[in-house]
């Protein structure tokens, strides 16, 4: 098994410091932390095996080898594509967002 970094685009970035300043505005410390760690974890994962993502946005977005992992206790969604190289890892969205249209944002594409 080979391990590839997970290269996170400036947009999933962003999306992370968003998430993180929401919990930390809302005076819930341990949650930002937890979403810190979950992701951590994620991403380890990912990089370990970044088949087991589901192919199932690949398809509604028609944008081929797109996989979403969803994090365990948190409502967020990591979506990345594999490389022969690395993860590129797209964007970390809450799951009650409008995905295809979050998806859409100029940096989001290849």
């Amino acid at each position: 098994m080979r391990v590839k970094p997970v290269v996170p685009r400036a947009q999933a970035n962003r999306d992370v410091d968003d998430a993180i300043a929401y919990y930390l505005s809302e005076g819930a410390e341990t949650a930002a932390q937890g979403l810190i760690d979950a992701l951590e974890q994620a991403y380890g994962q990912i990089s370990r095996h970044p088949a087991t993502g589901s192919p199932r946005y690949a398809h509604e977005l028609n944008l081929p080898g797109l996989r979403v992992w969803r994090l365990t206790r948190y409502p967020h969604l990591v979506f990345y594509v594999e490389r022969s190289d690395h993860i590129d890892l797209w964007r970390v969205l809450h799951g009650q967002r409008d995905i295809p249209a979050w998806m859409q944002e100029p940096d989001a594409g290849v």
